[in-house]
């Protein structure tokens, strides 16, 4: 029988982050976030990326966070709080400062470096509560974990946009689906898993996993989640549940690492694997798993292909018996940002 355990646990000292994020912003597309580069993507603001960044941290740590966001040639610094659901209020009033040059862009300075900061972010208001009501309706690809910054997180990680979101129907609250039942059970401090055969032979590894993924060691916890579901395959085989939940969470630290298009096709052929085991629940949560991952696709030509399975797959569910054929608005929904994509793939291709 291969081997489930790793080497004993180091002693983990409490992971610290400053109850102030330090914000600056150097130009139309580049800023930094307590020390980490934010740049802005084609058609994308740098305040936005900004916010989501903070956003993101928000979830990690699961409660919201307090940033000074200074803008060196619009001279003002904003006090700004940022929850996990992305809504942001200022705290203070915004503060004048003297204008500065430009900053160099990312990769200037060598990394590990320290250097003060000379360079731009929009007036104050645009980080206002109002100005985020506006932004697109396209939602924006989640950032990477602010590892230096995330401590202990509270919270599951954001799944289906408001848009998408159904109204509770009944009295009985909406289980935990998709990422956020997997968030949900890492945060928890236990195995992923539930009781079942070989489930106390990855306690350890799992709480390892776990641990990384609280930590912000995303990088760690993706080593040794493919190393335990490695050894778990070849001691229980493919179909086995516990092997089947540590591809879930395979998957979810895989959207964590800003690795969306891995993280769909993992949860996507989960999907098929509950369909064909008649577990329509399961599914159905790999499906919404899959879809999150899928929201964060930026490429509309990606998206498209994607979307394609993930609807076909989806429209077989609401097929037969099971919530997915309860949940219809979900659906709807993704075939909206199909269209979406569409648009923005043709006038891509009449730009180019």
């Amino acid at each position: 029988m291969a081997r489930l355990s790793f080497e004993k646990k180091r002693t983990q000292q409490p992971v610290e982050y400053p109850a102030t994020v330090p914000v600056r912003v150097f130009g139309p597309g580049y800023a930094t976030v307590g020390g980490t580069s934010v740049v802005a993507v084609a058609g994308e603001e740098i305040q936005q990326a900004v916010l989501n960044h903070l956003q993101r941290l928000a979830i990690s740590l699961g409660a919201p966070v307090r940033a000074t966001v200074q803008d060196d040639q619009a001279g003002c610094v904003v006090p700004l709080e940022v929850s996990a659901d992305g809504s942001s209020r200022m705290t203070g009033e915004p503060e004048r400062v003297p204008t500065t040059a430009p900053a160099p862009r990312p990769g200037a300075v060598p990394p590990g470096s320290a250097q003060a900061p000379t360079g731009r972010f929009g007036p104050a208001p645009v980080m206002s509560e109002a100005a985020v009501a506006a932004a697109p309706a396209e939602p924006t690809a989640p950032v990477a974990p602010v590892q230096p910054l995330i401590a202990v997180p509270a919270e599951p990680l954001i799944a289906v946009p408001e848009e998408s979101a159904a109204p509770a129907t009944t009295a009985t609250p909406t289980p935990p689906r998709g990422f956020d039942a997997v968030a949900e059970e890492v945060l928890g401090d236990g195995p992923l898993t539930e009781t079942a055969e070989g489930a106390e032979l990855l306690t350890e590894p799992m709480s390892r996993i776990n641990e990384a993924v609280r930590a912000g060691r995303i990088d760690a916890a993706a080593e040794l989640a493919d190393r335990t579901l490695a050894e778990a395959s070849a001691v229980f085989g493919e179909h086995h549940a516990e092997v089947l939940h540590l591809r879930e969470l395979r998957a979810y630290i895989a959207y964590l690492a800003d690795d969306p298009v891995r993280a769909f096709r993992l949860s996507l052929d989960l999907a098929r694997l509950r369909r064909q085991a008649r577990d329509g629940e399961a599914a159905y949560g790999n499906v919404q798993s899959a879809a999150t991952a899928w929201r964060a696709v930026r490429d509309p030509e990606e998206g498209l292909r994607l979307g394609r399975d993930l609807i076909d797959l989806w429209t077989d569910l609401t097929a037969e018996p099971g919530p997915a054929a309860d949940d219809p608005r979900p659906l709807e929904s993704a075939r909206a940002r199909m269209v979406r994509l569409t648009d923005r793939a043709a006038k891509a291709a009449a730009q180019a």
